[in-house]
This record gives C-alpha cells, structure tokens and sequence, in this order.
C-alpha cells in the first residue's frame, strides 16, 4: 500500500489533465528582474558556474487552495464518510489518505467539492476522478484569457451588454468537473458534450444534483448530428468531429475547453502505480493519442473561427506542443498561448489559439504605460547562446517589414522602428478609425545570467509611446517565437 502525507493531496493523477502549480509562458517571475550584465562581460569563474533553478511554479493566484491545502482532519471531523479513509503515518502528525484507492480519492473530490465549493457530486466506479484544486487552475488561466481583453467578446445584435460568459466543455465525462467549477466559481454557463450514455447519465444528474446552478449547464450528446435534409438524427458511434454539428447554427461562446484522452492504449494509461484516479476508455484513450484527438478540435476550430472568442485543450506531453502550435498556426490563428501546469514530477500544458483579430490597444487608458518589458529563456542548449538568439532576434523583425540596427559586439539590437503604416496592418483590430497610427521605435538586449539562461528586455525608446499596447503585442509575439525555436527543439 502507498500511502502519501496530506501535503500531496493535490498530486495529480497521470491521466487527469492539469496539474497544481501552474507558471504562464507569458510572465516571468520577481527574481527575473535582478541586475545582471551583458553577455559579453559576464566572465563567470568555473567554480561559481552554478545554475541557479528557477523558482519552481505556483498555483493560479485565485486558486483557493494556494495558501490552504486541504486539511484532511477538518474534513474528516465535518464528513464522516471522509473519515475511514485518513491513515496516520507513523513518520508525519498529519493524516493522509492511500491515492491508489479510488474510493478513497473519490470521497476526497466528493467533501473537497462539497465543502469547499457548495457542490453536489459523485460518480459511479470506474470514471474519471478528478483532482478538485488541480482543475480549478484551468478554469482561473481562461479566466485570465478573458479578462486580458486581448481578444474582444463576440458581440451579437441581440445580445445583452452584460452578456453571459459562455463556455463549452469537450468531453465533459460523468464528473461534469469544469461545469460545475465555471458555474460556482465564476457563474459561467456552460454547455458539456459527451458520447457514452454513462458519461451523459451521471453529468447529467451531478448538474440536477445542484439547483442553485443547474440552470447555467446544459448536458450535450455530441452522437447527435444533423442529416441532409437538416433534420436531427443520432448514431451509436461518435463522429470525428468534436465541435461541428455539435454547436448548434447561431451559437457563440467565450471559450471552449477540454481535457483530451491523453493515450493511445489502455497500458500506456495505466503507467503510473502512484494513483488510481480511474478513467474508461472514452476518456483516456484515443487512436494516435492526444495529438490526433487535439488535431480534430484544431479542424473543427477553422469551421467554427468565428463561433468562439479562444479555442483551449489541456497538452500532457511536451513532445506534442510545439507539433500542436505549427498546426494552428497553418490554419491562420491570429493568437496562440501556452501555459504550464506542473505539481512535482508531473508536467500538463494548455494551449489557447483564436482566430479573431487581437484589440490593437492592449492598455487601457487608465492603466500605467509599461514602456520596459522582459521575458526568461531558460535550458538553453550549449550551441543556442546570445549571439545567435540576437541574431534571431534581428530575423525576426525583419521578417515583419521593421528596419534595425543591430550592434551584435553590445548585444543589442537597436533602433528597431515599425512605421505607422505597418503598425496599422500588424495591429488593426479591424475596427475603423479617423485617426493615423503611429510609428515607433524601441531596442532589444540581450543578458546572460547563467550558462543556458538569457533574459531579454525590451524598451520603448520614446517612453510617453501610445503605442505602449502594440509594443507590448509584439514583444509577446517575439517571445513566443523565440521560445518555439530555442526550447522546444528537443522535445521537452
């Protein structure tokens, strides 16, 4: 018998998508700002070349969890049915629970959701357990997406100005988890499609189970489709797509999101003897994997571009990421994001594309111009030093129509300057408007702080900029390019 100490309670299952901690591509950590010098001068002495490890990543900051685990003893004094899971380890004062025992972790889920959250909750044996804080991340990172504003709402002629956010859940399963969490912690709505009657048959019931936010989840049998002749029809057998058919004409949502059958076989599923988080067929497997299964929604999401503000789906291996970000990109997304999930030894990722066009201004008026922006490249491989990530620096602003004037000896590439002309393509959010766009100017520098991590900082050379948005969109657009080239090479 395994038995883990309370404080891994949060210790995600292999199969079961996001993980705790979670660190964003997209930002960089307090100690990303400490004083370094410029690659060139940086002569470290062989005994001192000691990389330092970066922080290791948080949970979302709104996730409850973050600043109070679980603690299993209350749990078990308000719950009693919680109580004949708790174990005593001889080694720790804290009670803990077996995660190889599904009944123990679906107890756990259950008052987790109960307590915690004021849902209703329980699947029958041999489902898909979900680990309650491990999800919540997800729910918070789309909720960043869409508060980020980077993608505008769709907007509708009947719609409302406080409209609904809208969501939809692939596969949700018979735990319906990301419903139920979107509903209670964000009062989102959702729709959550499934193909078995066992997975539409207990999601069904864990919505009714829970009156207070029944009314915002509908349950979707994604079998159904529509015949010729635009009548509705169904079929035992799951059709290859995932979205097509399956929202209906005139429908829009915020967001989609989906947590993939990661396997292609039921023994690659069953690697990890740590948990027993359990899981049918359905949900954890999937001839070609996550990549096949990723790649439908990928293709459902060109028919549907303008059915959905973003598109996300959970990424269990590393290897698939940079794979998935090609594809989307060859299908003309205007935006992708990745973010990281990780607790421990286990690492997810979620990816995040749309097709919508980006707001060009990206600041709110009220908000502080950041005219200074950085980001990290860490792991580094030997032969990817500074010079030759300047030099793709300098690429790939050319490649945009931007004049440079780079001095590689200084490792700056200076005097990078986007003329108003081409700030109006790169950044027209389609909208009109009486008024040019201007040109800007800004520089880009290169830091070592230890073999195989750089820092790149960017500054506006004219600080009072109003184009502090479109600089910002651009830089995060070079970051992304530099991290597909440089880290996601080999594989991960």
């Amino acid at each position: 018998m395994l038995i883990f100490p309370a404080a891994t309670v949060l210790h995600d299952c292999l199969a079961s998508g996001p993980t705790f901690g979670l660190r964003t591509l997209n930002s960089i950590s307090r100690a990303d700002f400490a004083f370094v010098s410029p690659a060139r001068s940086l002569k470290m002495p062989r005994a001192n070349r000691k990389r330092r490890r970066s922080p290791p990543p948080e949970m979302h900051r709104n996730n409850r969890y973050k600043e109070s685990p679980p603690d299993f003893s209350l749990l078990a004094s308000l719950y009693p049915s919680f109580r004949q899971y708790l174990l005593f380890p001889s080694s720790s004062d804290r009670p803990a629970i077996d995660f190889t025992d599904f009944s123990a972790t679906r107890e756990l889920t259950r008052v987790l959701l109960l307590h915690d959250h004021g849902v209703n909750w329980w699947i029958p044996d041999g489902q898909l357990c979900p680990t309650v804080p491990n999800r919540s991340n997800y729910i918070h990172w789309i909720g960043d997406l869409l508060s980020s504003n980077l993608i505008p709402p769709i907007t509708n002629s009947d719609s409302n100005s406080e409209k609904l956010v809208r969501g939809f859940d692939i596969g949700t399963g018979a735990n319906c988890i990301y419903p139920l969490l979107g509903a209670s912690l964000k009062g989102w709505s959702f729709v959550g499609s499934d193909v078995t009657e066992i997975a539409l048959e207990w999601a069904r019931k864990n919505v009714e189970s829970n009156p207070h936010i029944s009314n915002l989840i509908e349950i979707r049998d994604a079998r159904k489709y529509r015949s010729l002749d635009g009548e509705l029809a169904s079929t035992t057998m799951p059709s290859d797509h995932v979205l097509v058919d399956v929202v209906k004409e005139g429908e829009s949502f915020d967001f989609c999101m989906c947590n993939p059958p990661f396997f292609e076989s039921l023994e690659d599923a069953g690697l990890n003897p740590k948990t027993a988080c359990g899981g049918t067929s359905e949900e954890m497997v999937c001839p070609g994997g996550e990549q096949a299964f990723i790649h439908r929604i990928i293709e459902d999401s060109v028919s549907l571009k303008h059915s959905f503000r973003w598109f996300t789906s959970m990424v269990g291996r590393k290897v698939n990421l940079k794979i998935l970000i090609s594809k989307i990109r060859e299908v003309g997304a205007t935006v992708v994001k990745t973010t990281e999930f990780v607790q421990g030894q286990t690492a997810r990722w979620c990816l995040a594309w749309s097709f919508l066009p980006p707001r060009r201004n990206l600041i709110s008026p009220n908000a502080p111009i950041k005219t200074d922006l950085s980001f990290m490249l860490q792991g580094l491989q030997r032969k990817a030093g500074a010079f030759q990530v300047l030099k793709s620096v300098e690429t790939f602003f050319l490649s945009k129509g931007a004049s440079c004037k780079s001095d590689l000896a200084s490792f700056f590439v200076n005097q990078i300057t986007i003329s108003g002309e081409l700030a109006g393509e790169m950044f027209n959010d389609g909208t009109k408007t009486d008024s040019a766009i201007d040109g800007f100017s800004f520089r880009i520098a290169v830091f070592e702080q230890t073999p195989g991590t750089l820092l790149l900082r960017g500054s506006l050379l004219r600080k009072d900029s109003s184009n502090a948005g479109a600089f910002q969109l651009l830089f995060s657009q070079l970051e992304e390019n530099l991290k597909m080239e440089f880290l996601h090479k080999s594989g991960g």
